[in-house]
Parts: C-alpha cells; sequence; structure tokens
C-alpha cells in the first residue's frame, strides 16, 4: 500500500500589496503594458522557452493571453482586463496600465481602503456623468451621413497596432476597406430593429498590403482543379441553392455504446450510397444548381450531380455556415431523408476569381449583408496583427451604431478629464463629500491620485524620450520632441495636440503633465466648425472607452480593498 503524504495547511498572506514582490511584479507588468502602448509603441515577442511559434505583437488580448500570470493578484488585474477585451475588443491596454497607475498612486495616500474606494466611486461618477454629457469636451456625435468620423475611428484603430507594418498608404487603404466592409453588412431597408450582417475576413499571404479588396457575398476557397471541374458557369436566373450541415460521406455515424443489427446479406456501404444517390435525385428533381456541404460528399454522388449540371462544393467548414445561410437564405439540412422545399434559397450569381495564388468560388447574394474582406499581407507576422486589428475594428464599428458617439484620442481626453476632475473636487467638494465622513484633505490626495493616474496613461504614449505637455485652456495632451532647448518658445516646437483637433498657433499656455498647477475649467462644447473641419483626428471608442475606465476603477478598489489571500498548497 502506497504511503498517503499528509495535508498541507493552507497558505494565508496577510496585506498582500505591502510584498516587495508583489510590487516590483505589477511594476515589471506595467512596464511591459506601457511599452506597447500607442502607435509609436513597442513591439512583444512572446515565445516558449523550449520551442514552437514566437508571437510578436504589441495587442493587449495577445499579450494579456501569453503573459505566464501565477500570482492571485495580477491573475484578478489580467482577467478583468482580458474580459473587458472579448466584450468591446478595443481598450485594453489603457483599462490595464490605468488600473496599475491607480494601485501605484492610492497606495502612496496612505489612506484606509474603505476611504479610498469610496472616494474612488465618487470620482468615477463624476467622469461618466461628464463624459455623457452634453457639455462634455472630448466627446463627438458621430454624423453617419458624413463617413469620415467613422473613417478617422478606423485608421486611429489601425495605426495603434504598429505590429501590422503598415506604410501611409496602406493604413489609408486597410481603414477605408474595413469601413466599406461594416457598412455592407448594415441592411437598407432595417425599420424597428437593425439587424447587422458579417464580414468574414479571407487570409491572402504573401501579396501586397495594397492588393486586399472587398466583395459582396462569399469567397470560398477551391483548388484549381476543382474549379475548372465545375467551369463555365452560366444561368440568366438566380442559382437554386442547398446547404447540408450532415455529412454526405456515406460513413456510418457513430452508434455510441449501441449496436447496429444488419440482416444477413445486407451491405452497410451499399445501402448508404443508394441513400445517397437517392438523395441526390431528389436534389436534381427539385432542379438544385449549387450543393455545399459542411463536411465531405462522396465521390460517387459528386459524380452523379456533376452528370446532371448540378455543382458540388464541400468541405466549406462550421465558420461558413451561418454566413452561407444568411447569403442564399437557406435552412441548413441536418438529415438525408425527403427534402423539405423551403430548406432551398438561392444566389443571384456563381463566378470564379483569382487572388494571387489561390482560386476562389464567389457567391454573390441577391440581398444579404454579408460580404468578404479578402485581407493581404506580406507574411505570417504582420498578417495575423493585421487580422486581429481589422477585427477590433469591425467590432468597434458596431458598438458605435449602438452608441453614436466617439472619444477624442490621442491621450487627450485622458488630459482633459483629469483637468475637469480637479477642477470640479477644488471648487465643488461638498458636492462629493456630503453624508461620507471623508475630509477635503482626503479628497484631495484621491483626485490627485486619479488624475495623475490619468495623466500618466496619456504620457505613456511618449516612448522617445520627450516632453509631455498639456495647455491650459483645453486641457489637451501636447508633445514635443527629446532634448528641446531650456528656453523654448512652445507655439515653434509644438504641432498639433494628442488628437489633432488644435494646432500650437492658438493663443495658448502649456505646462509640463508631470508638475503641479493651479486647477483650471478646461473648455468644454467643443465647437462645431472644429469638429466638422478636422480630417486627420485620433479618436477612441466611446463605448470601450467609458468601459475601460469603468473596470479599470473597480478592478483597483477590489485589489486595495484585499487583505488576505488564502493559498490551498496540496
Amino acid at each position: 500500500m502506497s504511503r498517503l503524504e499528509a495535508k498541507k495547511s493552507s497558505l494565508c498572506k496577510s496585506e498582500p500589496l505591502t510584498s516587495e514582490r508583489v510590487r516590483a511584479t505589477l511594476c515589471i507588468l506595467k512596464g511591459v503594458l506601457t511599452s506597447s502602448y500607442g502607435p509609436s509603441g513597442r513591439l512583444k515577442q512572446v515565445h516558449n522557452g523550449l520551442g514552437g511559434c514566437v508571437l510578436t505583437t504589441s495587442h493587449s488580448s495577445a499579450l494579456l493571453s501569453s503573459l505566464p500570470i501565477t500570482h492571485p493578484i495580477l491573475k484578478i488585474l489580467t482577467t478583468s482586463m482580458q474580459n473587458h477585451v472579448s466584450c468591446f475588443s478595443d481598450c485594453g491596454l489603457f483599462t490595464a496600465i490605468l488600473c496599475c497607475n491607480l494601485i501605484e498612486n492610492l497606495q502612496r495616500t496612505g489612506l484606509t481602503p474603505t476611504t479610498v474606494i469610496k472616494l474612488n466611486q465618487h470620482l468615477l461618477r463624476l467622469c461618466t456623468s461628464y463624459l455623457k454629457s452634453e457639455s462634455c469636451g472630448c466627446r463627438i456625435l458621430v454624423d453617419f451621413s458624413r463617413p469620415q468620423t467613422l473613417l478617422c475611428l478606423v485608421r486611429s484603430i489601425v495605426t495603434s497596432k504598429p505590429a501590422g507594418m503598415l506604410t501611409r498608404e496602406e493604413t489609408d487603404h486597410i481603414s477605408a476597406l474595413v469601413l466599406r466592409a461594416f457598412l455592407l453588412t448594415i441592411p437598407d431597408n432595417a425599420k424597428d430593429r437593425l439587424l447587422l450582417g458579417k464580414s468574414i475576413i479571407v487570409p491572402l499571404k504573401g501579396q501586397r498590403v495594397l492588393d486586399s479588396s472587398v466583395f459582396p457575398g462569399i469567397l470560398i476557397e477551391m483548388s484549381e482543379v476543382q474549379l475548372m471541374k465545375i467551369l463555365p458557369i452560366k444561368k440568366s436566373d438566380a442559382f437554386k441553392v442547398a446547404l447540408f450541415c450532415a455529412s454526405l460521406s456515406g460513413d456510418l455515424s457513430d452508434t455510441g455504446e449501441g449496436t447496429v443489427v444488419v440482416s444477413s446479406g445486407v451491405s452497410l456501404e451499399n445501402a448508404a450510397l443508394e441513400q445517397l444517390l437517392n438523395l441526390g435525385r431528389q436534389l436534381v428533381g427539385d432542379h438544385v444548381d449549387l450543393v455545399m456541404c459542411q463536411k465531405v460528399i462522396h465521390p460517387s454522388l459528386k459524380q452523379f450531380l456533376s452528370m446532371h449540371r448540378v455543382i458540388a462544393v464541400d468541405r466549406v467548414g462550421v465558420a461558413l455556415m451561418e454566413p452561407l445561410s444568411k447569403v442564399t437564405g437557406t435552412q441548413p439540412i441536418g438529415s438525408l431523408g425527403s427534402i423539405s422545399p423551403s430548406s432551398y434559397g438561392s444566389v443571384k450569381d456563381l463566378c470564379p476569381a483569382k487572388f494571387g495564388f489561390k482560386h476562389f468560388l464567389h457567391l454573390i447574394p441577391n440581398e444579404a449583408t454579408i460580404c468578404s474582406l479578402l485581407l493581404c499581407s506580406r507574411n505570417d507576422t504582420a498578417w495575423n496583427e493585421l487580422k486581429l486589428t481589422c477585427q477590433t475594428a469591425l467590432h468597434v464599428l458596431q458598438l458605435t451604431i449602438k452608441e453614436p458617439s466617439v472619444l477624442l484620442g490621442g491621450g487627450c481626453t485622458e488630459t482633459h478629464l483629469a483637468a475637469y476632475i480637479r477642477h470640479k473636487t477644488c471648487n465643488e467638494p461638498e458636492s462629493i463629500l456630503k453624508d461620507d465622513g471623508c475630509t477635503q484633505t482626503e479628497l484631495q490626495l484621491i483626485t490627485e491620485a486619479f488624475c495623475s493616474a490619468l495623466e500618466s496613461v496619456a504620457g505613456s504614449l511618449e516612448h522617445d524620450g520627450g516632453e509631455v505637455l498639456t495647455d491650459m485652456k483645453y486641457g489637451h495632451f501636447w508633445s514635443a520632441q527629446a532634448e528641446s532647448p531650456s528656453v523654448v518658445n512652445w507655439p515653434d516646437l509644438l504641432s498639433r495636440c494628442g488628437c489633432g483637433l488644435y494646432n500650437s498657433q492658438e493663443e495658448l499656455h502649456w505646462s509640463f503633465l508631470k508638475t503641479t498647477r493651479h486647477p483650471f475649467a478646461p473648455q468644454t462644447c467643443l465647437p462645431h466648425e472644429a469638429t466638422g473641419s478636422a480630417n486627420n483626428l485620433t479618436l477612441d471608442c466611446f463605448t470601450a472607452k467609458l468601459s475601460g475606465l469603468q473596470v479599470a476603477v473597480e478592478t483597483a478598489n477590489l485589489i486595495l480593498d484585499l487583505s488576505c489571500i488564502i493559498e490551498d498548497k496540496n
């Protein structure tokens, strides 16, 4: 009998944030995320020391899922960020960096967790109510009759991911394609409820990025031999389509633990093939022109259909089943029995297509909200990052349909919001402190920690040692080159603010971001002329950033409130 090992006692650690090891690890995580932030963020290579593929990225979802996090506190932080990214796709690094900054800054105040959390919640409510208000100076309403704002939003997302290695021309091309692909998913005759379609990203590696394109309908990759067998495809009216999710290979399905009783002299293979041929006769009799199957079609059935001029396409995969059903209007058929006429659908046209070294069958819909984004890139690394970026941009556009607002990017929302919070708490502290039992000194300490955390996120966009400033009129973020002269005329050295809305030739005064300054009221209510005439604004998704702000504050509150960690060592 083997010896039983005695059960170990659980390990209890009190005040986990006071541990130097935890602080050092949190600092390292913050350094990794901060150095990856923004258009000039540094790329990270993630790989296993034992071998395997190497991931080159600065994308938050890829970084957070690849980092080997073991400490419970850091797991709380990274899990919260991953949940945010899974819901909103964007602003993952913003959320993680802000959360790390808040934990560090609020710890230094020396106040009790109860006081910190209570005042933090007040400041968060102040932020969200201001960002949602009509007087907000960093929010722009989206006019869908003028797509320039949406194009700026997509371009901002594409340029924030440097691992795609795009030139300015390529960035503009991809941004326009993503916006066009999104617009194709919007139905023309939406009434009470808007149901968006889907954009399918089709890979084409080894080609120029400028060869990327968008097509209405679906591109199904096929070998040149397969395509030649079904050519030419000519028909004056629509093509009748049948879509199968059941296998047409003739294999006996898995019976589990049951048994199959077969009469003497009966061949299962012949019986299955005869059933498939009967199905083929019904398809031919119903004048079906195109048969598509998620799985495999038996060669004999393929030959039978080909003899009757019916196109057969198999192995389309589960990922294309829903888009194919929408494009063709079919109900996927899951059995080999008699087929209901209502299960059939149609497409307007079929045509062959060749891009680079790949061949496709292009299904052109009658009226559908499905399109294919043929995405080209020079290598696997750049393509994988570009695919992730395009998926993020498409999701952000969907969020913008639901909440038609965008926030100014390039660090300007963070610095503007910090200026607003400082001025509000300095001039109207009684609106926050009533019935809370907190002093004005405590409020000022927490406000400074909160606003410094926001400003530090904006400052993380500068990676080359340059000076980071804010103006004293709008509260926007500005960046100057490194090694600026000691006596400097800022209008000559600065160009435009981070979001690109204001230029330095206006009568502005600047202050270094990390210096103490008197609170001021940033100008609110953006001028319509300024937002309407700007063509190259840097913008952020309103919904994603607002959620990121809430997640960062609430996660920081949760971690700061931890008084004990109990680990089971068994």
